[in-house]
């Protein structure tokens, strides 16, 4: 049962890795993934608020695409290289959802958390990241450079996660050995 579940799953994602990579970058943030994400980048702002503005201000994005690789270590040490995988995809997932954020530094036009954007509040953190390092004029090129590797990092972790399936046909029918 667990095979097949862990089968199932791995289609799952593999069919919706493909719909994120044939659409355009910021369908990740239409996602049913978008607001559980959207928590723990409102957390990290919390979490890094101990670390000054700058910190503070990166915290969100960092800690949304953290948790997951951090959970991702968490299942290697349990000895679950599927799960691991499972949150490696995640991390990427995330990385395609900050991407659209990165990109409009400049523009200032995505609808933000209180639903005004960018230009109506005076700027997002994108924007004051950017700025801060002189970057802004990198802001669509960093943009595009995560998704990308979201997408890069969300297929390394499903050929990682097919391959335990093949290599581990009876681990995965009964869970990992204790």
């Amino acid at each position: 049962m667990t095979r097949l579940a862990r089968a199932t799953l791995l289609v799952g994602l593999i069919i919706w890795t493909w719909q994120f990579a044939r659409a355009p970058m910021g369908v990740a943030t239409d996602s049913v993934l978008h607001l559980p994400n959207l928590v723990f980048h409102e957390a990290g702002h919390v979490l890094f608020g101990l670390f000054g503005r700058f910190m503070t201000v990166l915290g969100g994005s960092l800690f949304q695409f953290a948790l997951p690789l951090g959970l991702a270590i968490a299942f290697v040490t349990q000895r679950n290289p599927f799960g691991a995988a499972v949150c490696t995809w995640w991390a990427g997932e995330n990385l395609l959802d900050v991407a659209p954020y990165i990109a409009d530094a400049r523009a200032l036009k995505l609808v933000l958390l209180g639903g005004r954007t960018g230009a109506e509040v005076q700027g997002h953190d994108w924007e004051y990241l950017l700025a801060s390092l002189g970057w802004m004029r990198f802001d669509q090129a960093i943009g595009v450079g995560a998704h990308r590797l979201g997408l890069l990092i969300m297929i390394g972790a499903l050929i990682w996660g097919a391959v335990y399936l093949v290599e581990n046909p009876e681990e995965s029918q009964t869970g990992p050995a204790d």
